[in-house]
């Protein structure tokens, strides 16, 4: 009997033992890493058997485990899966940019994956490591109709890391991406919002150890938009509109890039190109000549009146070329004109006589049908061309599915084809779009000044304080800067320095033509706002900005710089160093907030807005002297204020 309890015994200690080793193989990392500077990406197996990656820099982490996968048909890939390094090369690309710089310079590694899942079937993994950041996407070949039923990506950040995160107490938060910029601490993320755990990107993290990560993605195109859903344990994972639903793909699957934008100031973050830097180079046949995308400033009627007549945008024309502004946009409205097409056309030549383009409005839902390669939106976008119009402005595609992105590049490429430019609105952030696209010159997807004018208004100063290092990272918005009719509780020399701290190629100004051409005390800076360009050749953040209290940020274009300064919060006392100027001594002509003088009566300025509380404004006062680089000047913020100084070269 003892025999018999001793081989029984001794069996079960054999099957626990093999079991044991059975869960030791099966949590087994095999780790390869890819190294460039003072970043490593580790890429290995987790525990649950499940792809991942972990990102260290200066060997401090940035991403804890983070898992990897995707999602085809009934098939989880990625899972106990063999990684396979199939080739590592340089990439290096040098393109012209409309926007923060005159050109962007991208190099990195790539490092391409052949992973082999335990059916046999193999995908590609790529990673992309350059000083600006990691970016990685999957590739899954196939062919007819593959359905995506999601992503495994996910990104976990360390703790205490500090989230700023776009918030809108609506569904159009992530239809249109139109909210305010918060913050909140990681562990907050899955119940910060009244909308759910679900948040759009980009997001700006303020590392723990310093220094920040942005999450972004890049080149969407025939895929649907990431969004982040907060799952708790500090982790963001990949999240589509359709859900569970999937998406059809139809052939080969090449996700987007997945990017985690490094930087060590805000400087660099400011000036970091790599999302644009992951999309294609433009097609060379559409874009042999780009000379019709020409970059500049456009009157709007809609701040001061929604709904226009022949007559106004006639007059719009005018006060254009008055202000020596490129554009004219005509929004919602002039389609109910009679003989609508006759007078856009007769609007159009009259237009280019004075020297301006004209932009005209359309609703997505009317040219949104893919039937025939879009060919309604074909249709409409010739007789767009036959008035003389030099490009459109398409609006309320409210959500990021696979099938309206396939809308957006539909029309960027039907535009181009046409030499028409392209302004989104009720969109999602830019993914650098337009570096493949460059007619499009601007996009919303961004809590612009419009909602001064709706209930949920005004705009927070914070909220200004924000963007350049938030939404603006990734690429151009149509916020349609300058109110001094309905500054909320800004200033009139912080809707000033908007115009430099914002960058738009089609830059839409907000204020009334008339009011700034007559207001005698908007007069001194007429011709900064004349002549402030809205594409720049280089960008400078002062090292005082910090997210949502201060955005310093000082631009050039050929020899003059401008400095723009945003802030929010209690008046402040700013000293700026102009060693960021060039040799030689500069004439700066300085607006500042006049806190000394009577308040600015806003009652009665603009038939639309509703002001609130905020019926007065700090106006602005203007000064010169000469400096030079050596020199520092001394700035007086109000409360909520700003200030703006060109920097002329003699």
């Amino acid at each position: 009997m003892k025999k018999v309890k001793f081989q029984f015994s001794l069996v079960i200690g054999l099957v626990m033992l093999i079991s044991a080793c059975r869960n030791n193989n099966s949590q087994k990392e095999t780790t390869t890493s890819m190294t460039r500077g003072n970043t490593t990406v580790s890429l290995f197996t987790a525990t649950n058997g499940q792809l991942a990656f972990q990102v260290h820099k200066d060997q401090k982490i940035v991403l804890d485990t983070s898992l990897l996968g995707i999602f085809i048909d009934e098939r989880q890939l990625g899972k106990n899966a063999e990684i396979i390094l199939e080739e590592q090369k340089k990439i290096k690309t040098e393109y012209p940019l409309n926007g923060i710089k005159s050109e962007a310079s991208y190099t990195g590694n790539q490092y391409t994956y052949i992973i082999s899942e335990a059916d046999g079937s193999q995908w590609n993994l790529e990673f992309q490591l350059s000083n600006e950041g990691i970016a990685y996407r999957y590739i899954v070949s196939g062919s007819g109709t593959q359905n995506v039923k999601g992503e495994e990506s996910s990104f976990k950040l360390p703790s205490e890391t500090k989230v700023w995160y776009f918030e809108r107490d609506s569904d159009w938060k992530l239809k249109s991406h139109a909210g305010e910029w918060l913050s909140a601490d990681i562990s907050e993320m899955p119940t910060v919002s009244k909308m759910g755990p679900i948040q759009g990107l980009t997001l700006t993290c303020e590392l723990p150890q310093g220094g920040y990560a942005l999450l972004a993605e890049a080149a969407l195109y025939n895929y649907s938009g990431m969004r982040l859903e907060a799952i708790g344990n500090n982790t963001f994972k990949a999240n589509f509109e359709e859900g569970d639903n999937g998406f059809a793909i139809n052939g080969k699957v090449t996700t987007p890039w997945r990017c985690i934008l490094l930087a060590d100031n805000l400087n660099d973050l400011a000036n970091n190109t790599m999302v644009a830097s992951l999309n294609p180079a433009p097609d060379p046949e559409i874009f042999k000549n780009t000379d019709w995308i020409i970059p500049g400033k456009s009157v709007w009627h809609w701040w001061s009146g929604k709904y226009v007549n022949y007559k106004e945008e006639r007059d719009m024309v005018d006060d254009a070329q008055a202000l020596n502004f490129a554009y004219s946009m005509v929004d919602e409205g002039w389609e109910r004109w009679a003989n609508k097409w006759e007078s856009v056309t007769k609007l159009c030549d009259y237009a280019e006589e004075k020297g301006v383009g004209i932009f005209v409005w359309k609703h997505s839902k009317e040219i949104n049908f893919p039937k025939n390669d879009y060919a309604i939106m074909g249709h409409f976008l010739d007789s767009v061309k036959q008035t003389g119009a030099v490009g459109v402005k398409v609006d309320f595609m409210n959500g990021q599915s696979k099938s309206i992105i396939s809308f957006d590049e539909a029309l960027l490429r039907k535009a181009a084809e046409r030499q028409l430019m392209v302004n989104f609105h009720g969109c999602q952030q830019s993914s650098g779009e337009y570096r493949t696209y460059p007619n499009e010159v601007t996009r919303e997807g961004i809590r612009g000044l419009e909602v001064n004018h709706m209930k949920e208004g005004p705009l927070a100063a914070s909220h200004n304080a924000a963007l350049p290092f938030t939404r603006y990272v990734t690429g151009h918005g149509d916020y349609t800067p300058l109110g001094f009719t309905e500054p909320g509780e800004t200033t009139w020399a912080h809707q000033l320095a908007t115009l430099v701290t914002f960058y738009s190629p089609f830059n839409c100004i907000a204020e009334n033509t008339q009011f700034l051409l007559k207001t005698k005390s908007i007069q001194p800076a007429l011709d900064f706002i004349k002549t402030v360009p809205s594409v720049w050749d280089e960008t400078f953040v002062l090292p005082q900005s910090k997210i949502g209290e201060l955005a310093a940020i000082a631009r050039r274009t050929d020899n003059n710089w401008y400095l723009g300064v945003l802030r929010s919060g209690l008046a402040h006392e700013l000293q700026i160093d102009c060693s960021f100027l060039g040799d030689g001594e500069y004439t700066a002509e300085i607006f500042t907030d006049d806190t000394k003088a009577k308040r600015i009566n806003l009652e009665g300025l603009n038939n639309e807005a509703n002001l609130r509380q905020w019926n007065t404004a700090v106006s602005f006062k203007k000064s010169s002297e000469t400096v030079s680089k050596e020199k520092t000047l001394t700035v007086h913020l109000a409360e909520h204020g700003g200030a703006v100084i060109k920097f002329i070269k003699k």
